[in-house]
């Protein structure tokens, strides 16, 4: 009796061995052997690593894939074995093949992916390991790895990663590979690579570049943005002298680390929050149109602050200037002027070359043997198919004989670029000077007589206008204003106006020239003398904002400029009068269109999220692209100005903040603002950060989708506000009775969710729960396509009276005590 039980317990040990051996129960190995193999759903991981590899599918996938993910971040998928051939059931397998392979068969022992490694003797004395997120094999006789998909990447560049840009043991050229799309891992559109010769890393579109960094010039790429060492960047390239050329990434970094290749063709840096638990973006290599390659076609530069943001170089126009002025500009310039040592007769002096500070300079460079920056303008001036050249102590001189592609126009950091151009095409001092000589003494004529005219001749009011048209412009030192308040702005930049100029440009102030109302005062429409067309802000004695907030916003708006920020022309202060001149844009605020049952229909989605994604990258550079860092405090539809284009423009920075560049938040006892928009911490406390104008951004958004004002907002079945209502439709996944039916589609019913998902997001109740500007850009362009979920909204439910009714708190402009 005993024996039986002891066979039927052998038996039964037998039965789980096997069982655990076929099909893993989710246990993890450590080492992939000829006799040990991985098997779905099982997974490679040993003690310690922070990645693991196994099979996973993709959201709303059946198909199984085996791949290398975060421990800490399941979704997160760094590298994927058989991209293009995925498991159809979970009968995969991992395992060392009979010639030393390592490989993933499915169920029928087909094979659908191999690591291919040739080898002359047939051989299963191998192992795989998981060595940080380093899939390699082994061989077992001295230890050697023999193959690693780190040499073999996917769409992610991890720190520690040498990939080979140009191998002299197998001539092998590898690079990234985006995905097709965020939810299939199969090969996409993009790709990249890096030249050997002035290496540049490249994000290629099919045959075509789509992204370049820049010349590596030993401790930076010199084309990327603000890249002001190896460290900043995470990267580096490297020789080992044996041929081989390595782009590398930086092992010491303490926290997580990656670069995607994104199925858009974005190259993506994301750095692990511990503190948050989600992945933070503080890099993308295609932040604005610029940054794709040749937007401005050859002998164009790019400047992101500009608008248009293309223009020629000098002694450049557009070839086609029809398609110049429709915004493409695809053809570039041309050479206005032919250099001297193109012609013949050789009649004209000899050429020069235009100095441009702060460039990415073009592609397809050619290094010149100079060690000085004197000997490589020579060297370029004594051949006539150098067009241009560039020094940088790293690299040595730079020249370029063909075409000037991929130029762009940094605020700082870059190259300077040396452009050859003919003679007549340059600065001349002497001649300078004695134009410079003429123009003043005329205009010291032009002044006296002026100013005998003032004093003798009598005059009409109809006068004065005649005497101010050519000269409009008012000397600040003549203003009588308080030391303390002149001496914070920079006047020289600044126009100043008088009175009479604007009076007279407005017909004195009429009604019928009353563009609107707000805090400050009336805004009315002006034509200059010239014909230009302005908008003047006018203070009002009863708006209760006096010289301080004017100043304010002369000082604020004064040093910054950006196409998604109304641009301020000048100002003037006379007496009790201090007014605003600024551009002047036909379509008037967004509230006219958003909140008016005709008008709104012109809103249709298409640009209420152009709308959208402008007001975020106007928010993004005040916040942390601009030269100083501003905290706007009064975000609304009403402040969000818009041109014939519907481009949208923020305004009205009589209310906005100067940060220090180390400074997070600040604190005041004069609470000023527009409730509704208005954070919760600030409302009650006082306190305001970038996070303050996300939440006011957030309502924004959530107005613009549904179409109504969040201070009316009212729906009879239910006594919650705006944000509360949108928070439970959006928990009852019923957004379609919150979105505006001017706009609503059920074909793009993902695009709204996602709007009001990130509208949510913002509008969370604490500061430190909602994203940054800039991760709120990523979201909305889907970089980030993995959203967390959101808090319920700070004012979810309207406040109720002692009696009972319900009330919103009014919107009004308010100074606390």
């Amino acid at each position: 009796m005993i024996t039986c039980n002891q066979n039927l317990q052998y038996l039964l040990i037998n039965i789980f061995v096997l069982y655990a051996f076929y099909f893993g129960l989710c246990i993890g190995i450590c080492n992939i052997t000829s006799t040990q193999y991985l098997r779905d759903p099982a997974t490679l991981w040993c003690p310690g690593n922070i990645f693991k590899l196994g099979f996973f599918n993709p959201q709303n996938s059946s198909y199984r894939y085996v791949g290398i993910w975060y421990n800490f971040s399941e979704t997160t998928v760094v590298w994927v074995a058989n991209r293009d051939k995925p498991l159809k059931d979970s009968t995969g397998v991992v395992k060392i093949s009979e010639d030393g392979n390592l490989v993933v068969m499915n169920g029928d022992k087909e094979t659908l992916w191999s690591s291919n490694i040739s080898s002359t003797s047939q051989t299963t004395n191998s192992t795989a390991q998981l060595q940080g997120g380093n899939l390699v094999l082994l061989d077992n006789s001295n230890g050697s790895i023999i193959w690693q998909s780190y040499q073999h990447p996917s769409d992610t560049f991890l720190p520690k990663m040498k990939i080979p840009i140009n191998s002299a043991k197998t001539r092998e050229k590898t690079g990234l590979r985006s995905w097709k799309s965020p939810l299939d891992p199969n090969f996409g559109d993009f790709s990249s690579s890096i030249t050997t010769i002035l290496p540049q890393l490249f994000i290629w579109k099919g045959k075509y570049p789509h992204w370049r960094s820049g010349q590596w010039n030993g401790q930076i790429f010199i084309g990327v943005k603000n890249m002001r060492s190896v460290h900043t960047g995470g990267y580096n390239v490297v020789d080992d002298e044996e041929g081989t050329v390595y782009l590398t990434g930086l092992a010491d970094r303490k926290e997580a680390v990656r670069f995607t290749l994104e199925p858009n063709g974005n190259l993506v840096q994301s750095n692990w929050d511990e503190n948050e638990r989600n992945w933070m973006i503080p890099w993308l290599a295609i932040s604005d149109d610029c940054d794709v390659y040749g937007t401005c076609g050859p002998f164009g530069s790019c400047n992101s602050l500009d608008s248009p943001i293309c223009s020629c170089l000098r002694g450049f126009d557009p070839k086609s200037r029809e398609e110049w002025e429709k915004g493409n500009w695809s053809s570039g310039c041309v050479r206005r002027k032919p250099l001297q040592c193109e012609e013949k007769n050789k009649t004209s002096k000899e050429d020069g070359f235009v100095k441009l500070e702060f460039m990415k300079v073009p592609d397809f460079a050619e290094w010149l043997p100079s060690k000085m920056e004197d000997e490589c303008r020579s060297q370029c001036l004594r051949n006539c198919s150098c067009l241009a050249y560039a020094f940088d102590a790293g690299i040595g001189c730079m020249s370029w004989s063909r075409s000037l592609i991929d130029i762009q126009e940094f605020q700082r950091a870059g190259t300077t670029l040396y452009i050859r151009v003919a003679y007549s095409e340059l600065d001349h001092p002497r001649e300078i000077r004695l134009v410079a000589v003429l123009v003043i003494v005329s205009f010291l004529i032009v002044c006296v007589g002026v100013f005998l005219c003032w004093f003798w001749i009598p005059r009409r009011r109809g006068q004065i206008w005649f005497q101010f048209k050519r000269n409009h412009q008012l000397d600040v030192k003549k203003i009588s204003l308080e030391e303390n308040i002149t001496t914070k702005v920079d006047f020289d930049d600044l126009s100043m106006f008088k009175f009479e100029v604007l009076a007279m440009s407005t017909d004195q102030f009429h009604e019928n020239n009353k563009l609107g109302q707000g805090g400050f005062g009336p805004v009315y429409k002006g034509i200059l003398a010239d014909g230009k067309e302005i908008a003047v802000k006018r203070l009002s004695t009863a708006s209760g904002q006096g010289m301080e907030e004017f100043m304010n916003e002369v000082l604020v708006i004064s040093k910054v400029q950006h196409r998604n920020l109304v641009k301020l022309l000048g100002c003037c202060i006379e007496k009790e009068e201090k007014m605003l001149i600024y551009e002047y844009l036909p379509n008037k605020s967004l509230d006219v269109f958003l909140f008016d049952p005709t008008h709104k229909r012109i809103l249709d989605l298409s640009k209420r999220l152009h709308i959208i994604e402008g007001i975020g990258r106007g928010l993004l550079y005040l916040h942390r692209d601009s030269r100083i860092k501003i905290i706007h405090r009064d975000l609304k539809p009403s402040n969000i100005l818009l041109d014939n284009d519907f481009n949208p423009k923020i305004s009205d920075f009589g209310m906005a903040r100067i940060f220090k560049c180390n400074q997070d938040q600040a604190e005041t006892r004069k609470v000023a603002g527009t409730y509704g928009y208005m954070a919760p911490e600030y409302a009650i406390k006082g306190t305001f950060s970038e996070k303050s104008d996300v939440f006011s951004f957030g309502v924004l958004l959530l107005e613009i989708m549904c179409g109504q004002k969040v201070a009316s907002f009212w729906n009879e079945d239910t006594p919650l506000s705006l944000l509360g209502y949108a928070w439970e439709l959006w928990k009852e996944n019923n957004i379609s009775n919150f979105i505006d039916p001017v706009i609503w589609d059920p074909d793009v019913e993902v695009v709204f969710k996602r709007c009001i998902h990130i509208g949510l997001l913002c509008v969370q109740e604490f500061a430190r729960d909602r994203p940054t500007v800039s991760i709120v850009l990523s979201m909305l362009s889907s970089e980030v396509t993995s959203l967390p979920a959101p808090l319920q909204p700070a004012f979810a439910n309207f406040l109720e009276d002692n009696g009972g009714s319900v009330n919103y708190v009014t919107l009004t402009n308010l100074d606390g005590r």
